[in-house]
């Protein structure tokens, strides 16, 4: 900690890399390090001295989410470092595109994502990253702007992952390193961080004329080297990292920083009101996504069986093949009968089934994208009042149901004799 200014010191560091004071017992003049000027120790003194209550806020409420989570999973051991089972993250409120899409318009997932968490070690790394960027946002430009920040890029960053499931566009190195070709749970503060980067960003070169030296250093062009690390490590892991929703994090908080001012130095404690109602209505926002969350939140899972790997194995291949079942049961109804009861709910269940293998999870995703399709004409071709009539689907709908059908088939014949020897 530094004595001058109050900002973490890493260890082994001999000089605070915001107000520039010497971090050892000698004096700066004895160690030969430049003496810090007074301009940078009374702004980092001003600007640090502020408080950052609702960083707080947000990492107890992520950590409280997350404890919940790994309580509905059985507080397994393997759940909470290898990740917790879809149908939890999807209990939870993770962006699915299925359910935010029609018929079951559940526009919440764009908000609850960002308090969602697949595994210890991804809330560690986010809230670790929280803890470190978000007093400085807070404390720079009040709480009012912070949670404005926090709430718009963390909905920027689910926007931009829900716009990169794109199987056509998910090829070549750029291809794959922003869009993805099925539609799984996502989850994580990252856009939100990322965000708070981007903010941090645009402040160090909007303001660099009258930032201290010590200031300079840190934020705008000094944050380069950690935007291009977390590019970098989401190049590597691009088959399960969102780069599309940490680019439109950063995107959407650089933007923001470019038209705000923040707290300067000697400027007085006060808001607008305008800012303070945008404070509540980003608070309301999530309280009301939560409530949707609690809403549909249709049961808690079964309890956790212990059994060998195979039988495991086994059960995961039967109970896969039984919520496939009833979605080519609800396609057949909304194709023979227009029957669009209770088709969010199979979706739903159909999502939560664990899947035996990748295969399994690309048949999945390929038909409840027609189910969609299909419940969406379907919708449309009903009239809103009078009796029901048949709808007049698109025959290329049908035929690829069809097609679907023979590929899951010879799917399933080669599978059933894999898994079920092992029961």
């Amino acid at each position: 900690m530094c004595r001058s200014c109050g900002a973490i010191v890493g260890a082994g560091e001999t000089q605070c890399a915001v107000c520039g004071a010497a971090s050892g017992t000698q004096p700066a003049a004895a160690a030969g390090e430049r003496v810090p000027d007074k301009e940078t120790i009374r702004f980092a003194r001003a600007v640090l001295n502020r408080p950052y209550k609702f960083t707080i806020v947000l990492l107890v409420a992520n950590l409280f989410i997350f404890l919940l989570m790994w309580e509905s999973s059985g507080l397994s051991g393997a759940a909470l470092l290898q990740g917790f089972p879809d149908r939890v993250l999807i209990a939870y409120g993770a962006k699915l595109n299925y359910l935010i899409d029609r018929p079951y318009n559940q526009w919440w997932r764009f908000i609850t994502p960002m308090f969602v968490h697949i595994n210890v070690l991804h809330l560690l790394m986010n809230m670790f990253s929280l803890l470190i960027l978000g007093p400085f946002v807070e404390k720079l430009y009040g709480s009012a702007k912070f949670v404005v920040f926090w709430v718009v890029t963390g909905i920027a960053g689910s926007v931009g992952s829900y716009l990169a499931v794109q199987p056509q566009l998910a090829r070549g190195l750029l291809g794959t390193f922003i869009f993805h070709k099925i539609d799984v749970p996502a989850a994580g503060a990252s856009g939100a961080l990322f965000g708070l980067i981007g903010v941090l960003f645009v402040f160090g070169i909007k303001f660099r004329h009258e930032l201290p030296e010590g200031f300079k250093r840190v934020f705008g062009t000094g944050m380069l080297p950690i935007i291009f690390i977390n590019l970098f490590i989401g190049f590597i892991g691009r088959a399960f990292i969102g780069n599309a929703a940490h680019l439109s994090g950063l995107f959407a908080g650089a933007a923001l920083a470019l038209f705000l001012d923040y707290r300067r130095p000697g400027a007085r404690a006060s808001i607008t009101t305008a800012w303070r109602i945008l404070q509540f209505l980003c608070l309301a926002v999530i309280v009301v996504a939560g409530y949707k969350v609690v809403r549909n939140f249709n049961q808690r899972p079964p309890a956790v069986v212990r059994t060998t790997t195979e039988n495991a194995n086994a059960l995961i291949f039967l109970n896969y093949v039984n919520a496939m079942n009833q979605v080519q049961e609800k396609v057949s109804a909304v194709i023979h009968n227009n029957d669009l009861h209770d088709v969010p709910l199979v979706t739903q269940r159909a999502m939560q089934a664990p899947v035996p293998d990748a295969r399994a999870a690309e048949l999945r995703h390929s038909l409840l994208l027609i189910l969609s399709k299909l419940a969406s004409a379907a919708a449309s071709a009903t009239p809103g009042n009078g009796p029901q009539r048949q709808p007049n689907l698109d025959q290329k709908l049908v035929d690829e149901y069809n097609v679907w059908r023979k590929e899951y088939d010879q799917w399933l014949k080669s599978a059933a004799k894999t898994y079920t020897a092992q029961l």
